[in-house]
C-alpha cells in the first residue's frame, strides 16, 4: 500500500503549532510562558514571521533548539520586486558573472599591478570601518573585477599566491558589505569563494577570517546550527600555540569562538555558549591589554570582545538586569574609536533598558549612536526594532525632540 504524502511541517509556524500541541499548551498559555502577546503566537501559526529573538523565546519555552522551529519549505510565498537586483547589479555582475564552456567572460587587460591592487583593497576596507558604505558600494565592483583579473593573469609562482590572497581579502569585504545590506545569497557566493582562495594557498588566517564572516551571515539567516559548527570546526583547525601565537592568530581564533558562542546562545544552548566563550577568554587573556586588528576582515579583538559577547548572551537569555550590571563594569571608552568598538554592545544595553521599561535611557543610547554613526545605525535592524519598542512601551503622551529625530531616521510613523 503506498504511503501517504509526507505531512511534516514545512513552515516555522506549523512546527511551532506541532510542538505547542505536543506539550498540551494553548496559544495563550505558550505566549504567557514566553512573555509574548497571544497575537504573536497566532500570527506565526497562521504563517507570519517574526524576529529571530522571538523564535528564540518560544524555543526556550518549548525546550528545543531555536533551529528546530525551521524546516525546509518551498519558495517564498510573497512576490518581491527587482529593486535590490538593480541596485546591486554592478556587484552582482562582478561576483556572479555568466559562465561559458571556457569559464567566466573576461576582458583582456594589461598586466595587473598587485601593489596598487593591495593598496586599493586596504582603502576600501578602511572606508567600510568608517561606515562610508557609499564609497564601498562604488568601488567594490571594480575592485572585485580587478582581483579576478589578477588571479587569472598570474597562474603560477609567488605572484599567483599573492593575487589569490588579495582576491580572498576583497571577496571577504564584499561578503561583509552584502551581509550588512542583507543581500545574503550574494554574500554567500563571495564568502565561499574567499574561503576557497585562502585554502588553496594554505592561508589559515585568511580561512579563519572568511569563515568568521560566513558565521555572521549564517546567523543573520537563522542558520544557527551551521553557524556554530563552522565557527567551532575552524577554530579547532586554527587554534594557535598560546606561547608562540601572534596577535593576528589569537584574534582570528578568538573571533571564531565568539561567533560560535553567539550562535549557541541564540540556538537555546546556553551551556555550550558558556563553554565556547571560556575558550575565547583564553585568547583575550593571552593578548593582555593589547588588541588584535584585521581591518579588512574580522575587525578588532581583545578581552572586551569576549566580555561583550558574554553580556549579549545574557540579553539573549532575557536577563536584562544582568546585562546592565555587567555593562556597568566595563570601562568607558576614552575616544570615538573606542566607542565605535563597543557600539554593538550599546544596542544590547538599549534593548535591556527597553525590556525593563526604561525607555528614556534607551532613547539616549539610540540618539547618541544616531549622532555618531548614522550610516552604521541605519543598517541595524535591532536598532529600529528597539526604537519601535521604545515607542510602544513609553508612557509619554508625546514624543521628545530626540524621539522625533529617531522616528524620522528610522522611518517610523
Amino acid at each position: 500500500m503506498p504511503h501517504s504524502a509526507d505531512k511534516r511541517p514545512t513552515h516555522p509556524g506549523d512546527r511551532l503549532k506541532e510542538l505547542r500541541l505536543t506539550r498540551g499548551l494553548t496559544q495563550e498559555g505558550l505566549a504567557e510562558r514566553a512573555q509574548l502577546s497571544p497575537g504573536v503566537v497566532k500570527k506565526l501559526e497562521r504563517g507570519g514571521t517574526a524576529r529571530l529573538e522571538t523564535y528564540h523565546a518560544l524555543a526556550r519555552t518549548l525546550g528545543v533548539r531555536t533551529s528546530a522551529l525551521f524546516e525546509p519549505g518551498g519558495p517564498h510565498a510573497t512576490t518581491r520586486g527587482d529593486d535590490d537586483n538593480i541596485d546591486l547589479m554592478p556587484l552582482r555582475q562582478a561576483l556572479a558573472p555568466p559562465v561559458t564552456l571556457g569559464g567566466r567572460l573576461t576582458d583582456a587587460i594589461a598586466e595587473p599591478d598587485l601593489d596598487r591592487l593591495r593598496s586599493t583593497a586596504a582603502e576600501v576596507g578602511t572606508a567600510y570601518h568608517r561606515d562610508d558604505y557609499g564609497y564601498v558600494a562604488d568601488f567594490l565592483p571594480s575592485l572585485v573585477h580587478a582581483a579576478h583579473a589578477a588571479a587569472d593573469h598570474f597562474d603560477h609562482g609567488p605572484e599567483h599566491t599573492e593575487a589569490l590572497r588579495i582576491r580572498s581579502d576583497v571577496l571577504q569585504m564584499a561578503g561583509r558589505y552584502l551581509t550588512q545590506v542583507r543581500a545574503y545569497d550574494l554574500a554567500h557566493i563571495a564568502l565561499r569563494d574567499a574561503i576557497e582562495d585562502a585554502a588553496r594557498i594554505k592561508d589559515m588566517g585568511g580561512v579563519a577570517a572568511a569563515v568568521y564572516q560566513q558565521g555572521w551571515l549564517l546567523m543573520r539567516q537563522g542558520r544557527l546550527d551551521e553557524a556554530e559548527q563552522v565557527s567551532i570546526a575552524t577554530a579547532d583547525a586554527v587554534e594557535p600555540r598560546i606561547s608562540r601565537a601572534t596577535r593576528q592568530a589569537l584574534g582570528a581564533w578568538g573571533k571564531l569562538l565568539v561567533h560560535g558562542s553567539a550562535a549557541a546562545a541564540r540556538n537555546n544552548r546556553p551551556r555550550e555558549a558558556r563553554d565556547i566563550l571560556r575558550l575565547g577568554r583564553t585568547a583575550g587573556a593571552a593578548l593582555g591589554g593589547a588588541q588584535a586588528v584585521a581591518v579588512s576582515s574580522w575587525g578588532r579583538f581583545d578581552w572586551r570582545t569576549v566580555a561583550f559577547q558574554g553580556i549579549e548572551n545574557q540579553l539573549v537569555a532575557e536577563k536584562p538586569d544582568r546585562v546592565l550590571r555587567l555593562s556597568e563594569r566595563m570601562p568607558q571608552p576614552a575616544d570615538a574609536k573606542g566607542r565605535q568598538f563597543m557600539r554593538r554592545h550599546l544596542l544590547d544595553v538599549a534593548q535591556a533598558h527597553v525590556m525593563l521599561r526604561q525607555t528614556d535611557a534607551a532613547t539616549d543610547i539610540l540618539g547618541s549612536l544616531m549622532d555618531e554613526t548614522p550610516q552604521w545605525l541605519r543598517h541595524q535592524r535591532m536598532a529600529a526594532d528597539t526604537f519601535h519598542e521604545v515607542l510602544r512601551r513609553s508612557k509619554r503622551r508625546s514624543l521628545t525632540s530626540k524621539q522625533r529625530e529617531l522616528a524620522a531616521f528610522f522611518g517610523t510613523r
